[in-house]
């Protein structure tokens, strides 16, 4: 149905707010970089509006810290955009806090608690190679 596929890949000791706060962020990352993916808005029996949500399915994965940087490193050799989040912003309040300890950090010393991606089915599998299913 669809040519590209949506991963999101989050590090596999995260407490559960952590997971459900990085996904929300890495995600409002892919609707910004592609907003054609993007629907129309819901409305119910009742006549009521409900916002547009994603048009894709998104597949959640997990992976321990050595297979999201190997992640990392194949979309960056690959020159795929992604949506990346790191440990150190879990203590910031706002964008600007986070861009700012984002950018302190290289690929080889982030602390990436996840990654997401938006790319054909192929590359986005072979880039994700190692993840599993998110339990």
């Amino acid at each position: 149905m669809f040519d590209t596929k949506i991963a999101i890949v989050l590090r596999d000791d995260l407490a559960p707010w952590q997971e459900l706060n990085v996904t929300a962020f890495l995600t409002s990352g892919i609707v910004a970089q592609v907003p054609t993916i993007i629907g129309q808005a819901y409305l119910d029996a009742a006549g009521n509006v409900y916002n547009p949500m994603s048009i894709q399915p998104v597949v959640v994965l997990s992976a321990d810290q050595e297979t999201l940087r190997a992640i990392h490193r194949r979309s960056l050799e690959r020159e795929v955009t992604t949506s990346a989040y790191i440990e150190e912003m879990f203590s910031t309040g706002h964008d600007a806090a986070n861009r700012e300890v984002f950018g302190k950090f290289s690929p080889e010393n982030a602390r990436l608690v996840g990654i997401a991606l938006r790319a054909e089915k192929k590359i986005v599998d072979k880039i994700t190679k190692g993840a599993k299913m998110h339990a």
